[in-house]
This record gives structure tokens, sequence and C-alpha cells, in this order.
């Protein structure tokens, strides 16, 4: 049961972004989230996107900080990564 974050690297909005993931469950994501914070709207099917602004706070609360290649290898193996081709497909949708 982890919660992981990329380091802030994408920009939008006038600021950059990291990806909030759960290598068990989304539930365990949402929980998370909720507990830190971090509105429904930011989720997006299999992460939450979080402003840089937010990155410390996160990582003090329990996120572990990885790479990219970690997090989309871990959200991989975990089955909770929505692909490409299924994200084009679907909606965003909100948490629980």
């Amino acid at each position: 049961m982890t919660v992981l974050i990329d380091k802030p690297l994408w920009p939008a909005h006038n600021t950059l972004w990291s990806h909030l993931v759960s290598d068990s469950s989304i539930e365990e994501l949402h929980a998370f989230a909720a507990q830190n914070g971090i509105p429904q709207r930011a989720f997006d099917l299999d992460h939450y996107d979080v402003p840089e602004a937010r990155y410390e706070a996160l990582v003090a609360a329990g996120a572990l900080p990885v790479g990219i290649r970690e997090l989309v290898t871990r959200l991989a193996a975990s089955g909770l990564r929505v692909s490409g081709k299924q994200r084009s497909g679907k909606h965003k949708k909100a948490g629980p």
C-alpha cells in the first residue's frame, strides 16, 4: 500500500504539475487525496494532477517521491493504469 508522486515536471496553467497514484487501490488514492485536501476534480481516471505548490506537503504526508518511469511501471503492475486508448474513450471521472 503506497501512494506515489512524481516530480512536478508537467507544465500547464502557469505552474508545474505532479501525478499522484496508488500502487494498490483507487480507494487508497481517493482517501489520501481527501485527507490532504486534493479536490476530486483533480482526479483523472487513474491519478490525481497536483500542482507544484502541493508537492512537498504531499511528500511530508507520506507520498513516496519516485521518477515518472517508476510511477508508470508500478501503476501498470498494479492493474490500475488506464491506457491512452482507454483514456480517449472515457470522460474524466471524479472520485467516490
